[in-house]
């Protein structure tokens, strides 16, 4: 499963063709062997089953078709795809859905028309990976997205192996999700937490973690409170009182208090409610009072330095880290941008995917 991690996708090619990014360009999409289950009695039917030759023929004059007229409008791509990325999903798009729709009369509905998308996207960015990993600066840009009936939520598609629960993605997650790392405390280390956040019709604000420490519940009645305060500047015209917005904070290592999360808790809130995701690579740390005052992080050095052993690009500190950060080891500050911010709004606007 590491394959895609540490390995050529097209290293069996000769080698004249494998490092060929212009070559590989014009691959649509790459199925990995690992993703297909080997053969074994469980997968033959016991009903009756088509002669070959005659799924063959139909398939073959399915060729001549195209379902892309039907789906027109539905699906917009993100700015990352070039023309070569369209040309190679819209043909893996139409293919899947003539499997499963093969009379161009029946209807598509919106969820079997996104996972084909999905899947499209994916194959499509295996290959552009192995091109990025070659070294080409025009294949830097990987991240694959979509929309569904111009909604205007961009929807990230990554590999599977390229992703990791407990890892900080350069993919930016969906909107409403946050990585961030709390500083802990007297009795714990600094740690990694996701948060996520989902935004429903109702009003209110709720913790769905069970037996919550007290220390999370009041990083969340901050943010609250800052949410309300504050929704003008940070979530413009969105009543925040007019949304249930429902809150799971995943303690990703042994710190588990959840201390000090009022900012990436605050951001989580309101890239939910403005269906816009923060940057990928990002993880967000900082204390928040009910006031909007950000607290300070004694520990920074020991912060930043989990962030970079996490995956993180990029981490936004208050401005009271500053000079603690000057004793960073060069090796550290080489591998990750600090960006330094002194309103929980700053923060926001920085880290807001564009």
């Amino acid at each position: 499963e590491h394959q895609q991690r540490i390995g050529h996708l097209f290293g069996p090619l000769p080698k004249e063709m494998r490092d060929d990014t212009a070559f590989m360009d014009r691959i649509h999409a790459y199925l990995p062997g690992w993703d297909i289950p080997k053969i074994s009695p469980a997968l033959f039917t016991h009903h009756y089953g088509m002669v070959s030759d005659l799924l063959a023929a139909w398939w073959s004059a399915l060729r001549n078709e195209s379902r892309l007229k039907q789906i027109q409008g539905r699906v917009t791509y993100g700015g990352a795809l070039s023309g070569r990325d369209l040309n190679a999903v819209n043909k893996t798009v139409s293919g899947l859905l003539k499997l499963l729709y093969p009379d161009p009369a029946m209807p598509i509905p919106d969820d079997d028309l996104e996972w084909a998308v999905r899947l499209a996207l994916e194959s499509r960015r295996r290959v552009k990976e192995q091109q990025k990993r070659i070294g080409s600066a025009e294949f830097r840009n990987t991240h694959f997205s979509y929309q569904m009936n111009n909604d205007g939520v961009d929807r990230y598609v990554a590999t599977p192996e390229l992703q990791s629960d407990d890892a900080i993605s350069a993919d930016p997650l969906p909107p409403g999700q946050v990585w961030a790392i709390g500083p802990g405390g007297a009795d714990e280390g600094a740690g990694l937490y996701r948060i996520e956040v989902v935004s429903t019709h109702g009003s209110g604000v709720r913790l769905m973690n069970i037996s919550a420490p007290g220390a999370m519940r009041e990083s969340v009645k901050a943010a609250e409170q800052n949410l309300y305060t504050q929704a003008r500047a940070l979530v413009g015209d969105r009543e925040p009182r007019h949304h249930e917005l429902t809150i799971q904070v995943r303690p990703l290592d042994s710190s588990r208090s959840g201390n000090a999360l009022g900012v990436p808790i605050l951001l989580a809130l309101s890239s939910a409610l403005l269906e816009k995701s923060i940057r990928g690579g990002v993880v967000i740390v900082g204390g928040l009072n009910l006031g909007g005052g950000i607290e300070p992080v004694y520990n920074a050095v020991d912060v930043v330095e989990i962030a970079v052993e996490k995956g993180a690009e990029a981490i936004f500190m208050p401005v009271s880290s500053r000079r603690q950060l000057n004793d960073l080891s060069d090796d550290v500050a080489t591998k990750i941008a600090v960006h330094y911010y002194g309103e929980a709004r700053e923060a926001l606007g920085k880290a807001l995917l564009e």
